[in-house]
């Protein structure tokens, strides 16, 4: 890619309508590799889940904003305007609601046959679940991804797994995909981007295992699941702690060389009868110092040894820090976009008012000055 060249989805547009989780942070991501994604609020903007001052709503970065009352027909045909002349649509409703609003995949379709009509819901579009509401934990948990997480109770591991990684990214993917296939084919398609499928999906390697017989059910059983004393958290003297993963046996030597512990584990790595053992002289090594001392300890090693970082604490981190993991934009400390491409660094800007663009993208999608005031003055936009 040219050092001058533009984002990767630039020419690419996105309707995404309101919601929560993995549909708005899919918009950012498309937002972030420039795609132009167009959020449709509700006239008088949302209600928030967790209530948030405008500079802080990160998801709705790089977005132009439009309200419409999607209740009304006026506000639905006004939808269906926008959806002729882009490529995408994201909808987080529940099964049914877009159908009932007049913009579903039939409406839709039949106003742009090369849209991409993308569904995130967390039961998917059908299923004895696909009505009922359900959040991150509930899917995890039918998927088989919470029961496999934690010791003698199951751990929630925040809303990584179904929300934004078996939801979001594996929206984004299909969106990617659908485009790709419409702009060769000339015909879109309806994306079901079920989190619960996603999670599933995820957990390819765990049944893998299952179905070779490495991989034993149960938590703490496996070595990916904390029952191996080299792939584990421990704690320091400071009360902080340090996570271990070292997996390979050239990993392991040099992690029980640094602790300092007898070098002939070296040999016995895989010997779960000396696993306790092992994770008691372990324990004991890392409870000597603080966690400092454990990454001066470790600092340029292949132990596969790293601290474990709080959140605000990781945005400080010098790899991190030199990276560019984070920016900082009107105060607001946040990921930057990811994944990265060569000779295109985009520019983050702060999300604006819920409403803010509506007269503009209404007017380059061909709606009249006079047609625009009307519908505002209706209460149809806002």
């Amino acid at each position: 890619m040219p050092v001058d060249a533009p984002g990767p989805l630039v020419g690419v547009t996105v309707v995404e309508l309101a919601g929560i989780g993995p549909g708005p942070y899919a918009g950012m991501v498309l937002a972030d590799m420039g795609a132009r994604v167009i959020k449709v609020d509700r006239v008088g903007g949302s209600v928030e889940l967790f209530p948030a001052p405008l500079r802080s709503r990160i998801h709705d970065r790089g977005k132009a904003m439009v309200e419409i009352d999607l209740k009304t027909e006026a506000g639905s045909s006004v939808l269906l305007e926008l959806l002729r002349s882009s490529d995408a649509l994201i909808e987080g409703f529940r099964p049914g609601v877009t159908e009932r609003l007049g913009v579903g995949p039939a409406e839709a379709l039949a106003v742009n046959p090369a849209l991409v009509y993308g569904r995130i819901t967390g039961w998917g579009q059908d299923g004895p679940l696909a009505s009922t509401a359900g959040h991150d934990i509930d899917y995890i948990a039918v998927a088989g991804a919470l029961g496999a997480i934690g010791g003698e109770d199951p751990e929630i591991p925040l809303n990584l797994v179904a929300d934004f990684g078996g939801g979001g990214m594996f929206l984004v993917v299909g969106l990617l995909a659908g485009v790709i296939s419409a702009r060769s084919t000339g015909v879109g398609t309806v994306v079901d981007a079920a989190m619960v499928d996603g999670v599933a999906n995820l957990m390819s390697m765990m049944h893998a295992g299952r179905a070779g017989g490495w991989w034993r059910d149960g938590r703490r059983s496996n070595v990916l699941d904390g029952a191996a004393p080299f792939y584990s958290v421990y704690r320091t003297a400071d009360g902080r702690h340090m996570a271990v993963g070292a997996l390979e046996p050239q990993f392991f030597s040099e992690l029980i060389a640094r602790l300092g512990l007898d070098g002939s584990w070296a040999t016995r790595q895989y010997d779960l009868s000396g696993w306790p053992q092992l994770r008691a002289e372990m324990t004991g090594a890392f409870a000597g110092s603080t966690r400092a001392e454990w990454v001066d300890v470790f600092e340029g090693s292949d132990a596969c040894v790293a601290p474990v970082m709080s959140i605000a604490e990781a945005i400080d981190h010098p790899h991190l820090r030199a990276r560019g993991t984070f920016l900082e934009v009107d105060g607001i400390s946040q990921p930057a976009p990811a994944p990265r491409f060569s000779g295109y660094r985009p520019e983050v800007g702060s999300p604006v008012e819920s409403g803010a663009n509506t007269g503009t993208i209404l007017s380059d999608v061909g709606f009249s000055a006079a047609r625009i005031a009307e519908l505002k003055a209706s209460g149809v936009i806002g």
